[in-house]
């Protein structure tokens, strides 16, 4: 496996524990880390990263062991990193920033530094306005910047946190692309509380929540542990109660048509539906959370 996590645990000042017992393997291609905001999924990011020491636990990437000095720079020298807040130069351009960056990764011929540059600048649609100071440019934009700069010297891990905050929708299913076809040659972890990104990218995936690993599997999983407590209801406006989970409501000629998951009780008429990875996410974050019967039927 290229990431190996055993019992990984992090508990910051105060005794808040932010990763309890994590053990997760991780190979090529796309894997999701989802969870909500506050679950340990930028904790666990740090730490693989390099950038945060664990309380236990181990963590080997690519073989390098990152309880060593050694083996954090091996890895380090391996990866791509997106945080969810990177700290740009606001008096620099766009390609002064990318120089910058990729002269600290290590890409010392000059010529093929612009090169790698120019590539990124055209992919992630900055061409343009590279010449303009990072302070000039709006939060998307900058976040594209971030983007860029991870995948300088192709990297062989590639970690991207909250990824898609601050961009427009088709921004999004264009990194969500970009990201896909990265992952065809290296390992790309996505963290995020955005299900739309894990079900259009992932093949492979885990829910975080309260620093410990609630599921562990491919997309299709997820949506079966859901299925058969889908449902969607039609009334004339009062809200379905009974312990059940309101995915969406949508405004109808005839009524309000509403989806739930749990068991819902004779006084509705429900009607099975086909659940989606957000329907099982749902259904794990309120099991794990004990606020509604749905072993129940």
């Amino acid at each position: 496996m290229m990431i190996e996590v055993n019992n990984l645990s992090k508990t910051y000042g105060g005794g808040v524990h932010a990763l309890r017992g994590i053990s997760l393997t991780i190979g090529s291609g796309m894997f999701g880390l989802l969870g909500p905001n506050g679950a340990g999924k930028t904790t666990f990011m740090r730490i693989l990263a390099g950038l945060l020491r664990p309380t236990g636990g181990s963590v080997r990437v690519f073989g390098h062991d990152l309880s060593t000095a050694a083996g954090k720079q091996a890895a380090k020298a391996a990866l791509g990193y997106l945080p969810q807040e990177l700290g740009l130069y606001p008096n620099l351009n766009a390609r002064e920033f990318l120089d910058y960056i990729a002269i600290l990764k290590g890409i010392n011929d000059a010529r093929a530094r612009q090169r790698q540059i120019e590539e990124l600048l055209d992919l992630v649609r900055l061409t343009a306005v590279a010449n303009r100071q990072l302070k000039t440019y709006s939060g998307g934009m900058k976040r594209r910047v971030g983007i860029a700069q991870a995948l300088l010297g192709s990297p062989k891990l590639i970690i991207v946190d909250e990824p898609t905050a601050g961009l427009d929708p088709e921004e999004r299913v264009r990194f969500r692309n970009m990201l896909s076809d990265t992952a065809a040659r290296c390992t790309v972890i996505l963290s995020t509380h955005v299900i739309e990104d894990i079900s259009h990218s992932c093949n492979d995936l885990a829910i975080i929540n309260h620093g410990g690993v609630l599921f562990r599997g491919a997309p299709a999983d997820l949506i079966g542990a859901v299925r058969g407590h889908v449902w969607t209801i039609l009334t004339q406006g009062e809200r379905p109660n009974g312990g059940l989970a309101l995915v969406s409501t949508l405004q109808l000629q005839q009524g309000v048509q509403y989806r739930v998951i749990g068991t819902p009780d004779g006084a509705y008429a429900a009607t099975p539906a086909e659940p989606s990875l957000e329907d099982g996410y749902i259904w794990m974050m309120r099991r794990a959370a004990g606020e509604m019967g749905l072993e129940r039927g």
